[in-house]
């Protein structure tokens, strides 16, 4: 991260009204207008929400104009590009890639045109929708590019200056605040966060942080937006007002929405985002516009009611806050991790270099723990270190993995707790992460999940805020002690991170970037796929010399020739080599016992081989059961 921004000179041409608007802009005591909602009105006009509102520029530009107008009409004196989403990550969902340039220059074209020469256009620059390293796998650079395109494109089709929205993730937002730079340095930047009800950012940083972070990154306006109703906001512009002498936006929504015939409708009236649009103006926010749910009518109301303030003498900050808000503190390191050997029974094993022993359980599918209880009980007394409890594999409704993990561990032996990133967002991961630390769990392994339409619920949706990456790094900082937006949560968390591997899989150079990423967000150990060919095993292990963690290799006993042969086609990063295949079909042949028998010897084959290379199996028990897999220990 750079250690300073500076604001630039401005070099814009000072004459004419557009000049003279800009003036006003970056006048700190000037209050200016923002526009509404663009895509509540094309919704209100029929658009429906599986469109890409942001093509609508090239599809339907009357519409577009329309509401433009509409808002000009309103007394709104700068203008919003309909170009949010425009992004190239975001237009591929729609087979858009291409467009970039065309949809960002045209929709910088049109509000061009109903702003004419006396009011200003802003090029609106939304987030990209994933996450960024070292939560997710696109790069700080690549992002900035991303950004970089479409914002030269909103300045050819005439921008005016730049409006950074609804970011959640402050570093995200500084790569958009580079780009904008990178495009022309002299046009103004307005950057604005989103927090929400609890006045943080989902990554948790307040309005203070989101206020001296922008500060220090140099641009000219820093503000809020979306996610939360105008008192919300209220509360967070006098909390960074207090911090900050940087002009200050925002754009609240028209109230929480609520759901009304099917539909989620804002409810906050014109008249009462006027009375907000007044108390913002006096608590310190120049710039005042709306969100989700606002209307030319909202505009009107909030033009009519900011009116009559004059400009008023900033709110005097007192020597230690002011002080505060020119110096910036690194953000801060986190405590020393607990070391691994003193995290759990596994961690030790682990860290002394012993062979560790486990074997997969799968949840139960309804309440009833007692076979789940009895299994927990036989494995401890069989001497297994440990059992590993997956979460919703092949996106199956089962028992919580936390859940059926605290019930392993009354039995006397530990669990490894599969956790995946598919079922919650990261505020959600974060809240089980934290009440499974406090429950004594400790062993961990992050997967980003298998994707609903593999199972028998299809239509269910996927949250995949982040992958197994990001989950990594997440854990890895809680056992420094800070949450995601580096705030300290007092004492550290203690797991023992595990993370998933497939030395199989069809895109080796791939899975080979993604395991190192894995250990360099701090992963401490890893657990392969099923292994049928211990050669490849040996491969796999071969080409990550560079970068070894402790690698537990996954032993399944395969039980028939069907079984062999649905794992081998049906089963996500699963490979069966043809070898195995036909010892399975011929023992197959002769009987179910000569099948299973030879499943077994499989299996033991598969450990004796990779003993010595690995530092533990993982043994599944195939249909639940659990002297399949003791048999495979045994010799």
């Amino acid at each position: 991260m750079p250690s300073d921004f500076q604001h630039p000179v401005q070099a814009l041409p000072r004459v004419g009204p557009r000049a003279a608007q800009l003036d006003r802009l970056l006048d700190p005591e000037q209050v200016i207008v923002f526009d509404g909602a663009m895509g509540t009105m094309l919704y209100a006009r029929g658009v429906f929400i599986n469109q890409c509102y942001d093509e609508l520029v090239l599809r339907s530009p009357d519409l577009v104009r329309e509401i433009h107008a509409a808002y000009v009409k309103a007394g709104a004196e700068i203008l919003e590009t309909n170009s949010f989403g425009a992004n190239r990550l975001k237009l591929t969902q729609y087979g858009l890639e291409t467009q970039v340039h065309a949809i960002n220059t045209k929709a910088a074209s049109l509000a061009r045109e109903a702003a004419g020469d006396h009011r200003l256009v802003a090029g609106a620059v939304g987030p990209l929708g994933v996450r960024l390293e070292p939560y997710g796998a696109l790069g700080r650079d690549e992002a900035q590019a991303l950004f970089v395109e479409q914002m030269s494109a909103l300045k050819a089709g005439g921008a005016d200056c730049f409006l950074l929205e609804t970011f959640a993730d402050l570093e995200e937002l500084e790569q958009a605040i580079l780009a904008a730079r990178a495009v022309d340095a002299t046009m103004p930047v307005i950057a604005q966060a989103t927090v929400g009800l609890d006045l943080r950012t989902a990554y948790g940083a307040t309005p203070e942080d989101i206020a001296r972070v922008l500060d220090r990154w140099g641009v000219d306006v820093i503000g809020l937006n979306c996610s939360v109703g105008p008192q919300t906001i209220l509360e967070a512009v006098e909390r960074m007002a207090a911090v900050t002498h940087t002009k200050i936006s925002a754009q609240p929504n028209a109230g929480m929405p609520r759901e009304v015939g099917g539909r989620s409708m804002y409810m906050a009236s014109p008249e009462y985002m006027a009375t907000y649009a007044r108390h913002l103006v006096q608590a310190g926010a120049k710039i005042v516009g709306g969100c989700c749910g606002t209307t030319p009518d909202h505009i009107k109301a909030m033009v009519e009611g900011v009116r009559p303030l004059s400009p008023r003498t900033r709110v005097s900050v007192g020597d230690d806050r002011a002080l505060a808000s020119e110096q910036v503190t690194a953000p801060p390191v986190g405590r020393p991790t607990v070391p691994i050997a003193e995290r759990s029974r596994l961690g030790a094993k682990l860290a002394a270099g012993q062979f560790v022993t486990s074997v997969e359980i799968v949840p139960p599918r309804g309440v009833d723990t007692a076979p789940l209880e009895r299994d927990a009980a036989a494995l401890h007394a069989a001497g297994v270190d440990a059992i590993n409890v997956p979460d919703g594999p092949r996106a199956q409704s089962r028992m919580g993995a936390i859940a059926t993990s605290l019930i392993i561990e009354r039995h006397g032996i530990e669990a490894v707790t599969h956790y995946c990133c598919r079922d919650r967002n990261l505020l959600g991961m974060l809240s089980d992460l934290l009440g499974a630390s406090a429950l004594g769990l400790r062993n961990m392994l992050l997967i980003t999940g298998d994707p609903p339409k593999m199972g028998p619920y299809p239509d269910a949706t996927a949250v995949f805020d982040i992958d197994a990456i990001g989950l990594t790094n997440l854990v890895s900082k809680l056992n420094r002690g800070l949450d995601p937006g580096n705030n300290p949560i007092g004492e550290p968390t203690r797991f023992v991170i595990g993370v998933g591997v497939n030395p199989v899989a069809i895109d080796p150079v791939h899975e080979l970037k993604r395991y190192q990423w894995k250990v360099e967000a701090g992963a401490e150990y890893a657990i392969t796929q099923p292994v049928f060919d211990p050669a490849q095993l040996e491969l796999f292990l071969t080409s990550i010399d560079g970068m070894r963690i402790p690698v537990i290799a996954g032993i399944w006993p395969l039980v028939s020739a069907r079984n062999a042969e649905f794992l081998a086609n049906e089963v996500p990063g699963v490979t069966v080599p043809a070898s195995v295949l036909t010892r399975m079909r011929r023992a197959n042949e002769k009987s179910k016992e000569h099948a299973l028998a030879e499943g077994i010897a499989i299996a033991r084959e598969s450990l004796e081989r990779v003993r010595g290379a690995v530092q533990g199996v993982q043994v599944s028990a195939p249909f639940g059961k659990i002297d399949l897999a003791l048999q495979v220990f045994s010799n």
